[in-house]
């Protein structure tokens, strides 16, 4: 169980596919990174397409915060193995403990997909969208009462205003020069 857990952990989310990355593999396998490069890219055809394996780019990798060499960056791109790469490594690595991980490392992606499986995703995303909806109809319903309040608020600032205009005074008349007054 232990097992399957340190390999669930190393599987990332890529490109929306579940892959296990090359320096993972090769750490799990036993071998160095670069001699299990070199045998995928002796035995390339049965790697083809993006289902098997593929590169991932500096930024992806990045993205998942794995992977940086000890300059700061990678030096060349990991290879990124789907489950189907990872059964077809077994083909490539012929040693009694690549053939023993592999066996793990399929085990980890089943459980992963049983556990997803039985997540009831469905029903947990119609209820999300019920919990939207009344969401929505809340807001509107917030909205509504603000803009009556707002109103109402409105007339009585209006009826405050007539009042004040009323209660002032009026205009005094211009008062005549008492005095001489010179045209």
């Amino acid at each position: 169980m232990k097992e399957l857990t340190v390999i669930q952990q190393k599987i990332h989310e890529i490109r929306g596919q579940r892959v296990m990355l090359d320096f993972d593999l090769a750490e799990l396998y036993g071998v160095e990174t670069k001699q299990l490069k070199r045998q995928v890219r002796r035995n390339i055809e049965r790697f083809e397409g993006d289902d098997f394996m593929f590169e991932v780019t500096n930024d992806e990798i990045l993205k998942c915060q794995i992977g940086t060499s000890s300059w700061g960056g990678n030096r060349q791109g990991a290879f990124a193995f789907t489950e189907q790469g990872v059964a077809m490594l077994s083909s490539v690595l012929r040693s009694q403990q690549a053939i023993q991980i592999n066996r793990g490392i399929i085990r980890a992606f089943v459980a992963m997909r049983h556990a997803l499986s039985t997540m009831a995703l469905p029903a947990k995303v119609a209820e999300l969208e019920q919990s939207i909806e009344q969401l929505k109809l809340d807001i509107e319903d917030c909205l509504h009462d603000q803009n009556d309040i707002n109103e109402s608020t409105r007339a009585q600032l209006d009826a405050i205003s007539t009042a004040l205009a009323e209660l002032q005074p009026p205009e005094p008349r211009p008062r005549r020069r008492i005095g001489f007054i010179q045209d």
